[in-house]
């Protein structure tokens, strides 16, 4: 049975979220429909731009992301400090570009708002949507549902788009972020949708790659200053070309020579990362990271036990 989103989702154990989404009705969707010959790729597009749009309205940076032809992965940080420095004002004029809000907020942004009820009234809605707008549920829902609506009207029909609901991972630590984000960033070559990383379409690595002054993307650590990705582009890099050729090659579970430096310097096994790279997950674990900082997010979330012990254990091994 689901778990519910609040015992997923800590902001005191991390605010990084691994979230994939997936199709329903038929497969290619998004992509080209092998029974008809329709090319539906343009959709990738929409959830594309979709995203970068609320990531300029919630308080959430988009650190990774690969868009497949029936689902898509998105990984993302949320920044609760930014939420909670907004003025009462940023939140109302953000909020306000996803919903029509109430005739009290409008006279409120104008400057007539008549007698302390209606102010307290005021001040009660805009606590509402800061804290929606640094919740991962009301990002996806505003990811999806709009989607799911462009979709229908194309398809002239009504219904569900998208399987349930999203599935969500927490990233406990630096190892767990570096090896998710090179796992979506792979999504098409383990799909034989593209040869090589930067040939990956819909992903965040090719438009790094296109595009190095992006400011839709979370910036690395050698790239900027404030809240980065804690490693180095260049790093990341390696570890992706050689994540790649091992996909490409069929290599799961071997340990090429030329295994990138970073893996040394963070601990990690390098045939455990690449047999993480190189699955395919239906269903991810709860948590990715330590075992002591699974037990400690099952403990701060009310659960006795959280999917993903024996893989925490062989990618993210406790310090010596």
């Amino acid at each position: 049975m689901p778990k519910p989103r609040k015992r997923l989702v800590s902001l005191e154990a991390t605010p990084y979220y691994h979230c994939i989404s997936r199709c329903v009705r038929r497969a290619f969707l998004c992509g080209t429909d092998t029974r008809t010959g329709f090319d539906f790729s343009h959709r990738r597009g929409w959830i594309v731009d979709r995203m970068k749009q609320l990531s300029k309205i919630f308080a959430m940076d988009i650190n990774g992301y690969a868009v497949m032809s029936n689902h898509y992965h998105i990984i993302l940080r949320i920044d609760q400090d930014a939420a909670d420095a907004w003025t009462n004002r940023e939140v109302a004029e953000r909020w306000l570009q996803l919903f029509k809000g109430p005739d009290s907020i409008k006279r409120w942004l104008a400057g007539d708002v008549s007698g302390q009820g209606e102010l307290d009234r005021v001040g009660s809605l805009i606590d509402l949507w800061r804290s929606r707008l640094k919740d991962l549920s009301w990002y996806m829902r505003c990811l999806n549902e709009y989607i799911a609506r462009l979709a229908n009207q194309e398809d002239g029909c009504c219904g569900r788009f998208w399987e349930g609901r999203f599935k969500s991972q927490a990233l406990l630590d630096e190892r767990a972020l570096l090896a998710c984000m090179a796992y979506v960033d792979l999504n098409p070559i383990r799909a034989g949708m593209a040869k090589t990383p930067e040939a990956s379409e819909f992903t965040s690595l090719r438009e790094r790659i296109r595009n190095p002054d992006t400011t839709a993307l979370a910036p690395f650590q050698d790239q900027s200053t404030g809240h980065v990705i804690p490693f180095a582009f260049e790093d990341y890099l390696q570890l992706v070309d050689w994540g790649g050729r091992a996909v490409r090659a069929g290599k799961s579970g071997s340990i090429p020579e030329n295994a990138p430096p970073i893996l040394q310097r963070l601990s990690m096994d390098p045939s455990e990362v690449l047999n993480f790279m190189t699955q395919r997950v239906e269903n991810p674990t709860h948590a990715l990271g330590p075992v002591s900082l699974l037990r400690e997010l099952a403990q701060s979330v009310g659960l006795k036990f959280l999917k993903g012990i024996g893989l925490g254990r062989r990618l993210c091994p406790e310090p010596g």
